[in-house]
């Protein structure tokens, strides 16, 4: 290279350079790779840099990128952008408002909009920001619009975070003695009423309409008595028309008889009233263990519901009770029958037993 600036560094070959500008997805990088092949065959400075779309002196500054930082300095420096308005610390704040909500009394509002938050951030820190700019602020911290489940006035947070902690022991208390020596199942038990006061769903539409679907407005109905094993990815479902004792009695036999061979199961119930009759007929193989009060969200099959009606109930027009029936059993069955989905919705990281 004359008096020009050398290549120092010669641990990659013009072979090398080739083979690694062939692997770059960065063009711009990838042109600068084989300027310096072009270079260390012998081509001069000016020819090899023409050849790569750039002059001399663009090739020189690269060489001593190359020489001192090796391939990674072939590529372009990323800009550090603007200084974001809010600090770490006001962002954190910012979170904060998010996860406690707005206070009605006080922002007249029962749910956050980004216009609301603006204002807010204005009064608290001096800061203004377009509301488009709080929305982005708010998915770099991980936040985007959700819809919401319901939480019951009186359910115990407490309660449900004591109940999960303990859930090992607590299983292990209420086991018979029959049930010591016994490989021991998790499953999970509900039901659903499926019929023609149907739900809808969400659907992808262009922005700014409101799509319109069908929805029935007659009264027959039926319930799906489902369980879950998220260990085994086992499942036990009835299809029935009443939600009562007898019904819950005929679903436990079921689900005796999907526990594995030599096994006991630690069902997991809610305290509905048939789910705690006396004369509700549980199996030998089973232990029901009930959740504390006003705990849906401990219920795994919740969750499957959420499920089947976002997928295959809702937005459905049911003729006849009958129809009803098969439709909520191929539901089932679409659920049940793919074992990593049952896993994936159901499992649970407390819902486990000391071996």
């Amino acid at each position: 290279m004359g008096g020009a600036v050398r290549i120092l560094r010669l641990d990659l070959t013009a072979k090398d350079l080739r083979a690694a500008a062939g692997r770059e997805k960065d063009g711009s990088a990838a042109r600068r790779m084989l300027a310096l092949a072009m270079v260390l065959d012998g081509m001069d400075r000016k020819s090899a840099a023409e050849s790569c779309g750039m002059d001399r002196q663009t090739l020189r500054d690269w060489v001593h990128r190359y020489n001192a930082e090796g391939l990674d300095g072939l590529h372009d420096l990323k800009t550090p952008g603007p200084t974001p308005k809010l600090t770490s610390e006001q962002q954190a704040e910012l979170a904060k408002l998010v996860e406690a909500g707005p206070d009605p009394a006080r922002h007249g509002v029962v749910r956050w909009r980004r216009v609301d938050l603006r204002d807010e951030l204005q009064r608290r820190f001096g800061v203004a920001l377009h509301e488009r700019s709080v929305g982005k602020v708010l998915a770099k911290l991980g936040y985007r619009r959700l819809s919401v489940r319901p939480r019951h006035p009186q359910a115990d947070e407490e309660a449900q975070e004591a109940f999960k902690k303990n859930f090992a022991a607590t299983v292990a208390a209420q086991l018979p003695d029959r049930a010591k020596d016994k490989p021991i199942e998790i499953w999970f038990q509900d039901e659903a009423r499926i019929g023609q006061q149907g739900t809808l769903t969400r659907v992808w539409a262009k922005r700014g309409t409101r799509p319109r679907a069908p929805r029935d407005q007659r009264y027959e109905w039926a319930y799906i008595f489902g369980a879950v094993c998220p260990q085994r990815r086992a499942t036990a479902a009835l299809v029935l028309p009443a939600a009562d004792t007898d019904a819950m009695s005929m679903h436990l036999a079921e689900i005796g008889r999907r526990v594995a061979p030599g096994a006991h199961a630690a069902l997991v119930i809610d305290g509905a009233g048939y789910h705690v009759a006396a004369r509700l007929s549980v199996p030998s193989n089973i232990t029901l263990v009930r959740l504390p009060p006003y705990a849906p969200e401990l219920n795994p099959v919740e969750n499957v519901w959420e499920y089947l009606r976002g997928n295959k109930l809702a937005i459905t027009v049911f003729e006849s009770y009958d129809d009803i029936v098969d439709k909520s059993c191929a539901a089932w069955r679409f659920f049940a029958d793919d074992p990593e989905r049952v896993a994936s919705i159901t499992s649970r990281t407390w819902a486990t037993v000391i071996p």
